[in-house]
């Protein structure tokens, strides 16, 4: 192979690897405005990176202007993009509004870093409600709650249904009626939402999400994997895994 062959080579695979970059970051950070939109905080916990990360620009010479510069970009993208969505105009620069006039109080990188994600929690909390609050009641909502709060453990019908005081054969028919689907297989859609981030854009296994999410055993996360995506979770993470994510830590 002669020396010019080597070049293009070398050049082309430098290219698609930049490209891959470019498509994975605008893929990750598409996915976080979603989640947020979506009122998901488990997912925006993995979408989230931090404040004016590695490629993002410099806006100020000076450390803590430009990083006050940056939280002001994102908090009007994410204002925007949540008017999209669904909520309010005023409600959305209200929020933006605030938190904006709060980060200009801070006097340290440290409190910038904290009001950042203080405002995604805020945006999401406030999505959720919307997103919830016009078909669910509020024994519903609070059930909801309660499995995204525990999404990482076993969540069972009857001890949601302790928490919030009600029976489980009252909760149980509630919850049906309002979201049309069982408590245990909004349990199993919640948790299999989050595999699909996870096999997409960390490198952790199919075994360690499993894990992760508490499942009984990686035969059942498969079969409801399978159930809510049509495939197994090796068979999407194959199919929709972007490139890059695979080969980063090489």
């Amino acid at each position: 192979m002669n020396d010019e062959v080597e070049k293009y080579i070398a050049s082309h695979l430098f290219e698609k690897r930049e490209e891959d970059f470019e498509h994975a970051s605008l893929d990750r950070e598409i996915a976080f405005y979603d989640s947020i939109c979506a009122g998901n905080l488990e997912l925006v916990r993995v979408f989230m990176q931090p404040l004016c990360c590695e490629g993002c620009g410099i806006l100020s010479e000076d450390p803590l202007r430009n990083l006050k510069y940056h939280f002001v970009v994102l908090a009007a993208i994410i204002a925007r993009t949540c008017i999209n969505k669904g909520m309010t105009p005023e409600e959305a620069y209200s929020l933006s509004d605030y938190y904006i006039m709060k980060v200009d109080k801070c006097k340290d990188e440290k409190g910038v870093r904290a009001a950042h994600i203080e405002m995604i929690e805020g945006y999401t909390e406030k999505m959720r409600k919307i997103k919830l609050g016009g078909i669910c009641s509020k024994q519903v909502v609070s059930a909801i709650d309660y499995i995204t709060n525990h999404l990482h453990s076993r969540v069972l019908l009857d001890d949601a249904a302790e928490e919030l005081g009600l029976s489980t054969a009252y909760l149980s028919r509630l919850f049906r009626k309002e979201t049309g689907i069982t408590f245990s297989e909004y349990v199993n859609k919640l948790k299999t939402e989050e595999a699909s981030a996870l096999l997409l854009y960390t490198e952790r296994t199919d075994t360690e999400i499993s894990n992760l999410l508490a499942f009984s055993s990686q035969s059942y996360f498969i079969k409801i994997f399978r159930k809510f995506f049509g495939m197994t979770p090796k068979e999407y993470k194959k199919r929709y895994k972007i490139p890059v994510f695979e080969t980063e830590k090489k």
